[in-house]
């Protein structure tokens, strides 16, 4: 069982996501805290992949065409930190 630990900043980042997002970051949250990232990976439809350069040692998951779930795996497993739910821009804060 795995663990999501969400940034401060994520409430006002979710304020702004359609519903639909919302549904889909749920989901989301089902399947990393039962299986992790070898769960999250099986599924093809979240694109889940190794980001490079600011965000290296992160990972991002598609929530929809545009929105982008950015995270990083803490243990082997453990902890999944939610760092934002972007709308697929990948500037660090």
């Amino acid at each position: 069982m795995w663990r999501i630990e969400e940034h401060r900043r994520l409430d006002k980042q979710i304020a702004f996501a359609p519903k639909e997002i919302l549904k889909r970051y749920e989901k989301w949250k089902d399947i990393a805290t039962l299986s992790g990232p070898p769960g999250l990976r099986l599924i093809r439809g979240f694109h889940d992949e190794a980001l490079s350069g600011k965000w290296e040692g992160y990972r991002s998951s598609r929530l929809g065409l545009q929105w982008r779930i950015i995270y990083r795996v803490i243990g082997e497993e453990v902890l999944l930190q939610v760092a934002s739910i972007t709308t697929h821009d990948y500037r660090r804060p």
